[in-house]
């Protein structure tokens, strides 16, 4: 049993609880306090530190390709996509409002993208129209063809350059995020799974192990792909992204944040290492799992793209691999709503949790 410290401090009701302690539960208890100093929230974590897709994705810090933007179109239609590449946008600005560059290794050194085909060419003046309201840029895309040699990618055929780009470091912005929270009196509990949560005209219960519960007010899921558990009504379908970082290279010459086939592979430089991830599309129904593995069919496709697009006359070794898993849709917006009096929920971010969980999370405020 637990004694009356225990049970009047720690587990004691609040005013809100966030369920997850990736991007988007730390940028929402922030806004939440923010604008409502006075309230009480409560984070709640399972695993010791973040895990999810926060701590496990490959640091970009970006808004949407030209084949990106352009598939988008054409899957949900121009005014979605554009209310998307404008919310992400709105978040990469938000990031460099909040934390020094140099706190999080953010670097606006561009962001590219690797073509082979000159169909999206044909596009690329009429998408810049369209993105002009948002970037304030008369040209988001332009096509750089002196950099290929540069950045020593000497088989691809085009590259497409967007300024607005860049990199982070994801480990340092989550202990930024944290420091943040600590600062605004939110608090925290780890390593405590949710049970079952139970909803009454005046509170709402979320059950923990040991038979213990902590109740609130409202309760807020930022569980992002692990959401299924929680709400099954929802169109959410976990999709793992891999990732490999090599040994450091000699005279590296790639730099930059870089996207090839609508997104489906990311690749950029730390230091003088490459980090490439994705692949996704090679083996969509292996890759729709909440399991945090590397599979060798996809490592080894991983490796050959790096030989054949990345580093074509260099030799590398590998130095680690992971996953971080993300949560995927039908469409890519992201599902931020109320789900009944006392729940809500701002998750599926569609691998682009860096730059929409901002403000997923200064909406989430609005709302609640």
């Amino acid at each position: 049993m637990n004694s009356i410290w225990e049970l009047d401090t720690f587990y004691r009701k609040r005013d809100i609880i966030i369920i997850g302690a990736g991007f988007s539960g730390l940028w929402t208890a922030i806004f939440i306090k923010e604008k409502y100093p006075e309230k009480s929230v409560l984070i709640i974590e399972r695993n010791a530190i973040p895990l999810g897709a926060s701590t496990r994705n490959a640091g970009f810090a970006c808004f949407g390709s030209l084949t990106e933007v352009i598939a988008d179109s054409e899957k949900m239609g121009w005014e979605k996509t554009l209310e998307l590449v404008k919310m992400r946008f709105d978040g990469l600005q938000k990031i460099q409002h909040y934390f020094k560059s140099d706190e999080i290794d953010f670097e606006l050194t561009g962001g590219y993208e690797v073509l082979n085909t000159e169909e999206p060419l044909f596009h690329i003046d009429s998408v810049n129209e369209k993105l002009k309201a948002i970037t304030s840029l008369d040209q988001t895309y332009t096509l750089k063809q002196d950099k290929i040699q540069e950045f020593g990618l000497g088989k691809s055929s085009f590259l497409i350059e967007n300024p607005c780009e860049g990199s982070l470091h994801s480990g340092k912005l989550l202990q930024k995020l944290l420091e943040k929270c600590h600062e605004l009196k939110v608090e925290f509990l780890f390593g405590r799974e949710v049970g079952n949560i139970e909803e009454t005209a005046h509170e709402i219960a979320v059950g923990l192990p040991d038979s213990l519960s902590v109740k609130a007010d409202k309760i807020i899921y930022c569980t992002n792909a692990f959401t299924s558990t929680f709400l099954e009504k929802e169109n959410i379908v976990p999709a793992r992204g891999q990732i490999l970082l090599t040994e450091p290279i000699e005279e590296l010459k790639l730099k930059g944040t870089f996207h090839y086939d609508e997104g489906y592979y990311y690749f950029r430089n730390i230091g003088n290492q490459v980090l490439l991830g994705g692949g996704r599309n090679q083996d969509f129904k292996t890759e729709e799992t909440t399991a945090f593995e590397t599979t060798e069919f996809l490592q080894n496709h991983l490796e050959n793209f790096l030989k054949e697009v990345i580093l074509p006359y260099t030799d590398f070794k590998i130095a680690l691999r992971w996953s971080g898993i993300m949560a995927m849709g039908e469409e890519k917006s992201p599902i931020v709503k109320q789900l009944s009096e006392r729940q809500f929920c701002a998750v599926r971010l569609s691998g682009m949790g860096v730059a929409l969980a901002p403000k997923m999370g200064e909406i989430m405020a609005d709302m609640i």
